[in-house]
């Protein structure tokens, strides 16, 4: 299933780029900030604050709020389920209320590829929206890899598919939906916490129109307790 993943996100990247060309663009910023706090060897709490703005929806459109409880089941592998409280906005005034429930399991160290390593996800999510019918299932396969430079410093390259496993009033589209692609920069502030700067690019595929190509500056800071 991992192989299985990696290979389906990676080639989702691939068309993400060729088809780049043609889709309708947006500029937009995305900061996220996280604090992972552990309990044990075995489990960990981590809370994370995700904020979206875009030039074409006038300002904040998105903010994710989610807390997962991780257990390590082995050195490389961690299972994770939470939960996301994602309200929604046009113009930063409100739209919609979204919940998900949220499963995932982590391979750390998947492989070695020079003098960096190649880490893969797995995520279940089941989405609801108030005042509206019907569960969404979506399924978002993820590859990272991380080069180390000049100390504690890494560039980062990470792909993310998007698979809607039905459709609903407002998940309308099965099947392949997005891809996101990020190239970043990351390194250590303090022993504690981390930052990450970089570009992102999310490709969403439209049937029967134009594509979406959103142009992303992304800023992270995320903390070890």
């Amino acid at each position: 299933m991992l192989c299985r993943a990696t290979c389906i996100s990676l080639a989702g990247m691939f068309l993400a780029a060729s088809t780049g060309a043609e889709a309708r663009s947006d500029s937009q910023i995305w900061g996220t900030a996280s604090a992972n706090f552990k309990f044990s060897d075995s489990w960990r709490l981590s809370e994370e604050l995700v904020t979206r703005f875009s030039d074409n929806r006038n300002g904040l459109y998105e903010i994710e709020a989610t807390t997962m409880l991780n257990y390590k089941v082995a050195k490389d592998v961690t299972l994770a389920a939470g939960y996301v409280h994602n309200p929604q906005y046009a113009s930063g005034d409100f739209t919609v209320m979204e919940r998900r429930a949220r499963e995932q399991v982590t391979f750390d160290n998947v492989a070695k590829l020079g003098r960096g390593k190649l880490s893969a996800r797995l995520r279940l999510e089941q989405r609801w929206r108030e005042h509206i019918d019907g569960t969404g299932w979506r399924l978002r396969p993820y590859v990272k890899y991380s080069l180390p430079f000049a100390g504690k410093a890494a560039v980062n390259f990470s792909s993310e598919t998007f698979f809607n496993l039905n459709s609903t009033s407002f998940q309308r589209q099965k099947g392949l939906d997005r891809v996101r692609n990020l190239v970043s920069i990351s390194g250590p502030l303090s022993t504690k916490v981390n930052a990450e700067v970089g570009y992102m690019n999310q490709h969403g595929f439209v049937r029967g129109g134009p594509d979406s190509s959103d142009n992303i500056a992304y800023l992270g800071l995320s903390a070890n307790f």
